[in-house]
């Protein structure tokens, strides 16, 4: 079967580095998601952290991002739309947790500096893009007036 078109779009170093960057952070969910299921299943924390153990906000919010992080992580490798969604609402969940109820679930000034990071990388990331794809189209239309 033939291809209809024989240009391929190339990316721009932009986009390059915005889909090695999501993959990165896909990467850090996965982990976070591994953290969360190690927990809940025994087998971290010398077993102290399994389901049964723990307090009542703290099997709702590591049965959330236990389910949460693992799903964001295949939306950022795959670059889907929905993937950064799901890693705010994660990531929104943790941040929560450690600033917010610290008396609850324990202060981790690191995981809060590192989300915030990711969300403002994210967002230097889509102003450039966008700044790209505007710059494109106005390279498209032209005005041949004398």
């Amino acid at each position: 079967m033939n291809r209809d078109s024989t240009s391929v779009p190339h990316r721009t170093l932009a986009q390059l580095l915005f889909v090695i960057f999501l993959r990165l952070i896909a990467i850090s969910c996965f982990w976070f998601g591994l953290q969360y299921w190690a927990m809940l299943t025994g087998y971290s924390l010398a077993g102290h952290g399994r389901f049964d153990l723990l307090t009542l906000p703290w099997r709702a919010a590591a049965t959330g991002l236990a389910i949460a992080f693992p799903v964001a992580a295949l939306g950022l490798w795959l670059t889907v739309s929905w993937g950064p969604v799901i890693w705010a609402s994660a990531a929104g969940g943790q941040i929560l947790m450690y600033s917010v109820w610290p008396d609850i679930f324990g202060k981790n000034l690191v995981v809060v500096v590192l989300h915030l990071l990711v969300a403002l990388l994210y967002t230097v990331f889509r102003i450039v893009l966008w700044r790209e794809k505007r710059r494109g189209r106005q390279r498209l239309v032209g005005v041949d007036l004398p």
